[in-house]
């Protein structure tokens, strides 16, 4: 199973909190792989490297639901006992989730030049001597 995390560790390595990881768990999204004798919840490379999808998901506007569709296809893609029916079907369902990240992507890219221009209209305003 290789090393295994407990979550204090998965939130520094993904970035997101203790408590968000708690609630990917609650909802089904990541299901630790493992469980310490005392009960904490333990990850593994893999647990960790879908809690980053989702780390990346989120801003694109992904819900709940269509993070773990996409995972889910993500699983079947990988699973090599999955039939050649359930690869196509979790193919295209990545090919428009990828769609759509490339939109949000675009969308994201124009805002931030937006807010870019702010911030250098913004600085003329803060390094100006006053006028009187």
């Amino acid at each position: 199973m290789g090393e295994l995390l407990q979550i204090g560790d998965a939130a520094a390595r993904t970035e997101l909190s203790v408590k968000t990881i708690r609630h990917y768990d609650e909802v089904g999204l990541v299901t630790p792989s493992a469980r310490s004798a005392g009960g904490f919840r333990l990850y593994t490379e893999g647990d960790i490297d879908r809690l980053l999808s989702i780390r990346r998901m989120k801003p694109l506007g992904f819900s709940l639901d269509e993070m773990r569709e996409l995972l889910d296809a993500l699983d079947v893609i990988g699973d090599v006992s999955s039939s050649p029916e359930q690869q196509v079907r979790a193919r295209r369902h990545v090919a428009d989730c990828h769609e759509r990240a490339r939109q949000a992507c675009a969308k994201l890219a124009l805002h931030l030049s937006y807010a870019e221009e702010l911030t250098a209209q913004l600085s003329d305003y803060g390094t100006a001597a006053p006028t009187r």
